[in-house]
């Protein structure tokens, strides 16, 4: 009997410890679509058309493509190119989100040739270009509002209205419970792709239109080129088989709470990444913005947000899990909110911030541990006994590694790091100067000063 029951625990045990291969208990990727290969080390550049020069015309935006590459950008989003609306039209242009027309574009930048040139120039660069799309709404003047008014959403008076609970008197909203309106918004993306050779879209309000539109219009456009989709919300679902990239609100919420209310830096941590690197699907990028153009037209510019915590955060942005985005005049140390109604060109100068993107650009680059998504290493914390003022991560990626020690708050601090695991030789970034890392290390760091370290195999 003896011998039975050690059998059957034998049984038991070899039976609990076995792998299963009933497909219930295997692991099921989250992301379903696939990225392009060129996003994966891809920054992005926001430009503004209008405010990016004199003329605000797609000629003037070529002169000044190779200065965008030199410092270190590939993805370049254009702002909404299609005609505005008149009818109920904000300030004298109109709003970039009024849409007059989904298949002209607006006079204003040019010709459809002009366009076109611009797209074959960005290409030529060796960068790609994707374009704003306003899904979610039209202009009233569009001519889809007479051809089918059935396309459109109704407010309790039976007439067209524009987003509910929003101050966005000059559109009116789409009903995505139309098929045809569906059909219609996917031909039209994939003309532009078809006649401009567009690399992809950022969607306006993306979370506002269904899920079930974004996910077909992906798959169809799919079997035109890969293309990368970047969507203007934060949910998860949106990257299963919808979008490359989604905005990271929260984390410019956190780093603007840090930057001006002193809060700690634990908020970041604990607040903010914990749950990124724990829930966030490992091929679904963020993108890591300190300034776009939402930001800059109503809620102030990038030292009125930052103050001297901007560099920083700049640092931050670029070194944390994620796309960097860099809106237009950031690097030329814009400082002011660009009209957004009306002609308000951006005055371009050199600038300390356009070094500091050419320095983490050319970083990530070159540096597989800050790649995006899955290619990309892992946020971890390195411990420091200044936990509440300095956050303190490496990444780390085939050989390639980055540490970083950020003192973000607005005291001077002495820190001692556990850098047991991270000993040996490393380039400091920002001085170029070789500097050994020992199981400990200590730094004294002034307000908002960061050290940044690297080895690239």
């Amino acid at each position: 009997m003896t011998h039975v029951i050690t059998v059957f625990l034998a049984f038991f045990y070899l039976t609990m410890n076995a792998q299963p291969t009933d497909s219930r208990y295997q692991p099921k990727k989250y992301v379903e679509l696939t990225n392009p290969e060129w996003v994966k080390n891809a920054t992005v550049y926001e430009l503004n058309i209008r405010q990016f020069s004199p003329e605000g015309s797609f000629n003037a935006v070529e002169k000044q493509l190779p200065r965008l590459k030199k410092m270190g950008i590939d993805i370049i989003w254009l702002m909404p190119v299609q005609p505005i609306g008149i009818v109920n039209r904000k300030g004298s242009l109109g709003s970039y989100y009024s849409v007059k027309d989904y298949l002209k574009v607006n006079p204003e930048f040019g010709t459809e040739a002009d366009f076109r040139n611009l797209v074959k120039e960005i290409h030529a660069q060796g960068m790609y270009v994707i374009l704003d799309w306003v899904a979610n709404h039209s202009s009233w003047d569009n001519a889809l509002a007479t051809e089918h008014p059935e396309w459109y959403s109704r407010g309790r008076n039976g007439k067209f209205q524009s987003t509910p609970w929003r101050d966005y008197d000059d559109i009116i909203d789409f009903d995505y419970s139309q098929p045809g309106l569906r059909k219609y918004m996917t031909d039209t993306l994939k003309f532009w792709v078809k006649e401009y050779d567009i690399d992809g879209y950022r969607c306006d309000v993306a979370s506002f239109v269904p899920i079930d539109f974004w996910e077909n219009a992906r798959a169809e456009l799919e079997t035109i080129k890969p293309v990368f989709m970047l969507a203007e919300a934060e949910d998860k679902e949106l990257h299963r088989k919808a979008f490359d990239a989604t905005y990271n609100w929260t984390l410019w919420n956190i780093l603007h709470q840090i930057a001006i209310n002193n809060k700690s830096v634990k908020t970041l941590g604990e607040a903010y990444i914990a749950e990124h690197v724990s829930i966030f699907p490992k091929e679904g990028m963020r993108m890591n913005f300190i300034d776009n153009h939402d930001k800059n037209s109503w809620e102030g510019n990038q030292y009125s947000n930052f103050g001297p915590a901007l560099k920083a955060a700049i640092v931050f942005t670029a070194l944390m899990d994620g796309m960097p985005l860099v809106y237009s005049g950031q690097e030329a140390g814009l400082d002011r909110s660009l009209k957004f109604f009306d002609r308000d060109p951006i005055e371009w100068k050199k600038h300390e911030n356009e070094v500091l993107y050419t320095t983490l650009f050319n970083l990530k680059h070159q540096n597989q541990a800050l790649w995006n998504g899955k290619h990309g290493g892992e946020m971890v914390r390195i411990m420091n006994d200044q936990m509440d003022q300095v956050i303190s991560f490496v990444r780390e990626k085939n050989g390639d590694k980055v540490l970083a020690f950020m003192n973000l708050s607005k005291d001077p601090v002495k820190v001692n790091f556990d850098t047991h695991f991270d000993e040996g030789m490393y380039t400091n970034l920002f001085t170029g100067k070789p500097q050994e890392v020992k199981a400990q290390t200590i730094f004294s760091l002034k307000p908002w000063e960061y050290v940044v370290l690297h080895h690239t195999h």
